[in-house]
């Protein structure tokens, strides 16, 4: 299990994601967090359970691949 943020970047309502996923949902929201201040479209954020593989971790206010 993996938890992997999601936002609402336009008028269509519509959840996307980019693919990273994190170990714990603290790392994932704290991904999120730090996306909805570089990206000024974010209007809504989420973070959601995955069954994908752990991509990434969150280290030092940055996603890191593994």
């Amino acid at each position: 299990m993996s938890w992997k943020p999601e936002v609402v970047a336009d008028n269509s309502g519509k959840w996307i994601g980019n693919g990273l996923t994190f170990h714990t949902r603290v790392e994932a929201d704290a991904y999120v967090r730090d996306l909805t201040v570089r990206w000024t479209s974010v209007r809504e954020y989420r973070v959601v359970e995955s069954d994908d593989p752990v991509s990434h971790i969150w280290r030092h206010g940055k996603a890191t691949p593994i």
